[in-house]
């Protein structure tokens, strides 16, 4: 029977019997150049990588149903991101209110409870003197500079004179101003301690917000005991970072503030500026518990955020904040422009918000004011235009204008939060670890327990694995309509037993290019495509040749067998490199901190793009001639993990999944310049998790065993 065979580009593995020679200059690659040298930059993925500096449009979908299946993606973007996706269990929270000190109209008590158990939030409450009733309850997230941030008498006096604040005392602590007036104004409010901040100490500030380069005792993939720390590779590949625990401390601080007796739990909003103003975009974006949000001096389609805090990997692929902020809708949400990165709001970002909220017919429910006259804060007359929302969205029912009045600030000793008879808890390296090994067994037993012997059905764990996978991937399957397939020589070149054709593959709307080489058996006159074979190797298309330019014994096998062949080089791959070798070495921006978030929250790793070019060679197969194909996917030569990917998302595209080893792991890549670093892998079931998304697909591994998570997959699918 006639096979379609597609060869794809990966990681080389030492296979010496079918080595190609080095080189642009071996016969391999000569045998299957298709573009004269230097000329595949037609691919918009060989631009630099795209970094927080960028421009982040935000086109949005002209129907309400389009709107909300995007958004739908979104959110589960932000979740796995973040690293709540599952949610951690949300254990007792322990909260410890104690010091209260009186203000004019107002109290101030401090707080501690544990977001994780031994792993405390710590802030300042403040509360209206007189509650009649249930009160609304305020979320401030402070941003960067501390909720203590102080400025000195002489800018105060300067921000007095330029009209951005009104009083010497309050205007000089502007983070606790907006709480003392909220609180006067009849509302509970929160302000929590961003990590290293104040007195949230465990994990310390150099760490939170000024990484730059790996630790010693974690270089290289090094552990501590069997556990890593934050901003390590295996912390990555688990999604576990310092803005994922930040998400989930706000999330568990409106969870304190809820359960107040003296909250009106329906009655919650948030507010934050700069660093804070990420946290309101997130927790607006996914968690349905805020009914209105004042997200400022960060909603922008300029710079996204400039801290280890604010930048986690796979957040703002093919996304930015402006978009994200719109998960918010239609719920009331408002914010400035300022003279800083949302200086063109006004005309990039606000119009298009208050495109999304009318389609909710809600156009009004969305107000950015130009402040651009203002630098980056959050002054006394931008306070007032979040008072004033507030008291209309929550319900306070306040005459307007409302104006700040001054209040005493607090002293260092009212105002901290540990003492002798509430002492600081432990903090440092050991407690860093035993946050990241709490985190991962808490996601692996529930993502273990989808997926075990006493397992009916598969569709809660794809719902979960696969919906993380998904995002991952960050696309879905093209369809045959998105490719374009174009051939380069008017005549193929004939060899013994097949001809050879030179392509190019496009996916126009993606500014992607796919050069290949289709190799046809010569059958009685007669071509047949009753079998698709996409077989997927480390040296791309050369590796159907071997150092004298004859087809490797395999790729024989498949000619003398009446298979069609095409082999492509996928990104970075072949012809997309200099010397025709694989890039092994994932390209990251241009910044002198080593993070792995400054590349890969705006960027799909490598091997991601690789399995986008299978996935459009898959789609390909679904055309001509061969669109009634059966279609089975190979894998060799360290090529396993793209072909398992890809046919975990291609569904029933792919008819049998071929594998020459399943041993590769996520776990064992050390570095997160690797070319098969993906963020997120190994949380989500490594290798064996992408094959049991595969079933019902057939899986046969031709060097060693299927592995347990896949085999079991298979017979609950049967």
């Amino acid at each position: 029977m006639a096979c379609l065979l597609v060869a794809v580009a990966c990681t080389p593995s030492a296979r010496a019997q079918e080595a190609t020679a080095a080189g642009r200059e071996s016969a391999a690659f000569r045998a299957t150049q298709v573009l004269p040298t230097g000329t595949i930059e037609q691919d918009v993925r060989l631009q630099p990588p795209k970094d927080l500096n960028g421009h982040f449009p935000f086109h949005p979908p002209q129907d309400l149903d389009a709107w909300q299946q995007r958004a739908e993606r979104l959110r589960r973007r932000v979740l796995v991101a973040t690293g709540l996706w599952p949610m951690p269990q949300r254990t007792p929270l322990n909260p410890v209110i104690h010091g209260k000190v009186q203000r004019d109209g107002f109290t101030v008590e401090k707080v501690y409870f544990e977001s994780l158990p031994g792993h405390f939030v710590t802030g300042l409450l403040f509360r209206p003197e007189k509650v009649t009733g249930s009160a609304p309850g305020i979320l401030c997230p402070h941003g960067h500079g501390g909720r203590m941030h102080t400025y000195d008498r002489k800018t105060v006096r300067q921000m007095i004179a330029a009209g951005q604040e009104r009083f010497e005392e309050s205007g000089s602590n502007p983070k606790l101003a907006r709480c003392a007036q909220l609180a006067r104004m009849g509302c509970v409010v929160f302000i929590f301690d961003m990590l290293g901040y104040a007195d949230s100490q465990q994990i310390s500030y150099d760490l939170a917000h000024r990484y730059g380069k790996p630790r010693p005792q974690y270089a290289g993939g090094k552990t501590v005991d069997g556990k890593w720390g934050f901003f390590t590779v295996q912390a990555e590949a688990r999604l576990q970072t310092v803005m994922g625990l930040q998400t989930w401390n706000a999330i568990r601080s409106l969870d304190f503030l809820e359960q107040l007796p003296d909250t009106d739990p329906d009655r919650l909003a948030v507010t934050g500026n700069s660093g804070g103003g990420t946290q309101t975009i997130l927790l607006g974006a996914i968690d349905p518990r805020p009914i209105a949000s004042f997200p400022n001096g960060m909603v922008s389609t300029s710079m996204q955020g400039g801290c280890t805090c604010e930048n986690c990997s796979l957040l703002r692929v093919g996304t930015g904040n402006v978009e994200l902020a719109a998960l918010m809708a239609p719920k009331p949400q408002a914010m400035t422009a300022a003279d800083d990165w949302t200086i063109e709001m006004m005309s990039d970002g606000y119009p298009q918000l208050q495109q999304v909220y009318g389609l909710y017919g809600q156009r009004d429910n969305v107000l950015c004011r130009d402040y651009t006259h203002f630098p980056h804060n959050f002054n006394y007359v931008t306070r007032g235009m979040m008072y004033s929302w507030f008291n209309k969205h929550i319900g306070l029912g306040l005459e307007e204008p409302i104006v700040e009045e001054d209040w005493e600030r607090l002293s260092e000793e009212e105002a901290a939060i540990w003492n002798e008879q509430h002492p600081a808890p432990p903090g440092g390296d050991a407690h860093e670890r035993s946050v990241t090994a709490y985190l991962d067994e808490q996601s692996q037993q529930q993502i273990d327990a989808l997926l075990n012997e006493d397992t009916q059905s598969l569709d809660a764990f794809r719902r979960l694995v696969g919906g993380a996978w998904q995002t991952i991937i960050g696309r879905s399957p093209p369809t045959a309509t998105d490719v374009e397939r174009a051939r380069l020589d008017q005549e193929p070149v004939q060899h013994d037993g097949y001809q050879l054709r030179k392509e190019l593959l496009r996916v126009p709307a993606r500014g992607e290019v796919i050069p290949m080489v289709t190799l046809v058996p010569k059958a009685e006159g007669q071509q047949r495509h009753d079998q698709v074979l996409v077989w997927i190797d480390g040296q791309g298309k050369q590796s159907l040749f071997g150092a004298e330019g004859k087809l490797v014994p395999r790729a024989r096998q498949a000619i003398d067998a009446g298979t069609t062949i095409i082999a492509a080089d996928l990104f970075q791959q072949g012809e997309f490199t200099e010397d025709g070798q694989p890039v092994e070495t994932q390209r990251v921006v241009e910044n002198p901190r080593q993070y792995a978030g400054y590349t890969y929250t705006y960027n799909p790793s490598l091997l991601v793009r690789r399995v986008h070019d299978v996935l459009s060679l898959l789609a390909l197969t679904e055309t001509g001639d061969w669109k009634t194909s059966r279609v089975h996917l190979y894998g060799r030569g360290g090529a396993e993990p793209i072909a398992a990917a890809a046919a975990a998302m291609a569904g029933e595209a792919v008819d049998k999944l071929i594998l020459e080893r399943a041993d590769f792991r996520f776990d064992d890549v050390r570095h997160y310049r690797d070319a098969n670093f993906v963020p997120g892998a190994v949380k989500y079931g490594d290798l064996p998790g992408l094959l049991a998304l595969a079933a019902p697909t057939p899986i046969e591994v031709e060097t060693g065993t299927l592995p347990e998570k896949a085999k079991l997959a298979q017979q609950i699918e049967q």
